[in-house]
């Protein structure tokens, strides 16, 4: 099974050691595309060319089999990716943390054919993923 991740890079302020544990569990479940996405700090993420990293994304996007986004900092790029998925049909799973003061986008949370999980713990989110991603191995 192919897996695209989806979290913030040049939106708001990612969170890479979250997202580099959250890919290796996502790994149990088939290869991850995007997994060397997040191994760029946004500085050197932003020297990359955009025309190229739309065209390799978009690319990654298409030929995944699911799709899971960790979508706790806003990100517009994150959010294309998102609504592309849904436009294709792939199944997606959306991962916000809660945080005191601070709602998820409701495009997102109202979005009803989205599967968007709130998680306080780690480890439910991780739950989640093998939740999600376990019945589509086949």
């Amino acid at each position: 099974m192919k897996i695209y991740f989806a979290g913030s890079i040049r939106g708001e302020k990612p969170d890479p050691v979250w997202f580099k544990a959250l890919i290796t569990h996502i790994s149990r479940h088939g290869g991850v595309l995007t997994e060397h996405s997040f191994d760029y700090g946004p500085e050197e993420e932003g020297q990359l060319d955009d025309q190229r990293i739309f065209e390799r994304d978009m690319a990654w996007l298409s030929e995944a089999d699911a799709v899971v986004a960790e979508v706790t900092a806003p990100s517009l790029g994150v959010g294309y990716e998102v609504a592309k998925a849904e436009e294709w049909g792939k199944p997606t799973l959306l991962l916000y943390r809660e945080t005191q003061g601070r709602k998820p986008s409701a495009m997102l949370n109202g979005n009803r054919s989205l599967h968007l999980i709130k998680y306080t713990e780690k480890r439910d989110a991780l739950r989640a993923v093998d939740e999600f991603l376990g019945p589509l191995k086949g």
